[in-house]
């Protein structure tokens, strides 16, 4: 739905038949009836100012490591539009993913540790990704956190795209909220209580002559500087919840939500930016601010520099009790921001424009009768079918490449193995040398591994073929090995030059007879690395060292 004037639609088959399978995987237990409900966002992200989502299963389970979970739902949603840029007061939003049906899975508050988190999300992972309907770009899985700690409050932690960050996230959540409950013991212990009296003052003539150039800016444009005293709250702004994250850096992110102003200034770490000691010492003054209370100061039109202040008392006061309950988002160094407050179950309910859809009993069992393979059984098939390793397989199993690896294996001669370690380990060296791997497209994998097969190029050219066709989308795999010079030499080519590699260092093999095969098999490779299978390169050295030493002329 695009318009505010266009109605919902019906319920989309395949995805509700996506969501069973998955509930059904789960041993998940659906509903007889689909009701449709709605929820308010205000955001932007929903055209029409709605998000749907339908409960479509509950009471399942996914086991991990020995260990039981429990799902306490399954749901298919609608997703919302992406942000994709914005200015202060404006955010602009991508229509391309608005829409599209996302099944979400609620496992029951039983994960114990960051990396029992990251085994369950990748359980979950595998589960999806088996029904052959997800899409397996980055983003299009993504897991939310639902964390609290012993005295706490939950904290809801959204949109973790990288499965490997989740536990990182995990274990810096779990310090900010440790920081948290200290610092509400040091305030207590200071004798600050939640109704501490925040003055909010008018100081520009105080900045009057500024060198900070933030400060001057908004005061020549006619913007004001506002302070607030943070009764008892001296040092704890500077403290570090997280790795570069302090509490300062947490009121700024409460104050630009709720003002749209740029950021903030407060004394824990003054004199800085252009703000001089004397100014500091005016500012306290002026505020009435002893040696164990800080200021915080905002320089911006003048409501909304207000609004601003106001959002860091709140945060302040908060403080005082503990860990508020929010939603954040993490960044990539896995450290969570403040992103809104938490929403209440108010705002969802019946949507009046979809009709439910019945769940008939035929229905769930011709689902469950087309039952994809769970990943545990996946991973024995590969790997008594293919003979690759369980660590391959798993894997492949939770890569874009597992059904493209079983059509490769199937319809060439190439070793099932080099073909898994190509889509698997060789595409993660890639990606962590910078590589863009998500321009490589099916096709040219599948091209690349027949190339090896009819014997245009060796194996020894993947990781070669691959980088470069990261770096030029579109190509096909046939121009990067003829661009990097990977098409294979004859047998006669590759025989004249170990026959030149032995005769060049007769002396080595006269010495040290078939010792000597590494030693030329590294000199013949340098020459033929990826325009000649290595096992073919060995036994040629082999027969020719062999030729050489079992002939005395040779000597």
């Amino acid at each position: 739905v695009e318009l505010d004037e266009e109605p919902p639609h019906s319920l989309n088959e395949e995805a509700l038949d996506a969501a069973l399978t998955v509930a059904l995987m789960l041993h998940a237990t659906p509903v007889d009836e689909v009701q449709v409900m709605r929820k308010i966002v205000i955001d932007g992200s929903n055209t029409s100012g709605f998000q749907r989502t339908s409960l479509i299963a509950t009471g399942g389970y996914v086991d991990v490591d020995g260990k039981r979970v429990p799902i306490q739902t399954v749901c298919l949603e609608e997703d919302a539009a992406r942000k994709i840029g914005g200015s202060r007061f404006t955010v602009v939003y991508r229509l391309d993913r608005m829409g599209i049906p996302l099944v979400e899975i609620a496992t029951a508050p039983v994960i114990n540790s960051p990396r029992e988190a990251g085994r369950v999300a990748e359980a979950l992972g595998h589960i999806i990704m088996a029904t052959g309907k997800a899409k397996t770009e980055l983003g299009a899985i993504r897991q939310d956190i639902n964390l609290s700690i012993r005295g706490g409050s939950p904290t809801e932690i959204k949109g973790i795209q990288r499965l490997g960050l989740l536990p990182k996230v995990v274990r810096n959540e779990v310090r900010r909220q440790i920081k948290l409950l200290e610092m509400s013991n040091e305030l207590a212990r200071r004798g600050v209580d939640e109704g501490f009296e925040a003055p909010i003052k008018d100081v520009s003539d105080v900045f009057g002559g500024t060198r900070c150039k933030v400060i001057k800016r908004a005061l020549e444009g006619g913007g004001r500087a506002l302070a607030v005293r943070l009764r008892g709250f001296a040092g704890l702004l500077g403290l570090e919840l997280a790795p570069g994250y302090r509490f300062g850096t947490e009121l700024a992110e409460r104050a630009v939500f709720w003002s749209g102003v740029g950021g903030i200034f407060h004394t824990d770490e003054m004199p800085s930016a252009g703000i001089s000691e004397r100014e500091v010492a005016e500012l306290r003054r002026r505020m009435d601010a002893g040696e164990m209370d800080a200021v915080a100061i905002v320089a911006d039109d003048p409501e909304r520099a207000t609004d601003a202040l106001r959002a860091v008392v709140d945060r302040c006061r908060e403080a005082v009790r503990g860990i508020p309950a929010d939603t954040r988002m993490a960044d990539d160094a896995g450290v969570t921001h403040y992103m809104r407050p938490r929403p209440g179950a108010a705002r969802i309910y019946p949507e009046t424009d979809i009709p439910p859809v019945r769940v008939t009993p035929e229905r769930v069992g011709e689902t469950r009768a087309r039952l994809p393979e769970l990943p545990s059984e996946r991973v024995r098939r590969l790997v008594s079918e293919f003979g690759i390793n369980e660590r391959l397989a798993r894997g492949l199993l939770f890569s874009p490449y597992e059904g493209l690896f079983e059509e490769i294996a199937k319809t060439t001669k190439v070793s099932p193995l080099v073909i898994a370690v190509a889509l698997t380990e060789t595409i993660q060296s890639l990606r962590r040398e910078g590589a863009r791997v998500e321009n490589i497209t099916h096709s040219q994998v599948r091209e690349l591994f027949r190339l090896i097969d009819g014997g245009v190029t060796a194996k020894e050219a993947i990781p070669a073929v691959l980088r470069w066709l990261a770096e030029h989308p579109g190509a096909t795999a046939l121009a990067a090995v003829e661009r990097l010079g990977f098409k294979a030499i004859s047998m006669d080519e590759l025989e004249s030059i170990v026959g030149k590699a032995i005769a060049d260092n007769v002396k080595l093999v006269r010495d040290r007879g078939l010792r000597a095969v590494g030693p030329i098999i590294g000199i013949v490779m340098r020459k033929v690395r990826g325009k000649v299978d290595g096992r073919l390169v060995r036994e040629t050295v082999e027969r020719k060292i062999g030729e050489v030493i079992g002939n005395p002329s040779a000597r």
